[in-house]
């Protein structure tokens, strides 16, 4: 039963990653099914590497987000066990 509210609660959230020139934002679930994404008109006049990398750092920015909160709810689920899930590492 609180797996489930836990599983419910990470669907609900939307977290924001952002690249380091902020003018790309990406939101994932805490699930980290993808949400949406913003692109700052300007940074396409920059050109299609620099559109591609901060839409890169945004991503992996929100993934991280994503994975931490995922870890730290599971955590509270689990009573701080370390379960050493898959995905869950900071291995990545």
């Amino acid at each position: 039963q609180d797996a489930q509210k836990l599983q419910e609660e990470l669907e609900a959230l939307e977290l924001e990653g952002c690249s380091k020139n902020g003018k790309v934002s990406v939101w994932l679930s805490g699930n980290q099914e993808p949400i949406r994404v913003r692109v700052d008109p300007s940074l396409l006049l920059e050109g299609h590497e620099a559109t591609e990398n901060a839409i890169l750092e945004a991503l992996k920015s929100a993934y991280e987000h994503s994975t931490t909160t995922m870890k730290t709810k599971m955590e509270e689920l689990t009573g701080g066990l370390n379960l050493n899930l898959p995905g869950l590492t900071d291995e990545n």
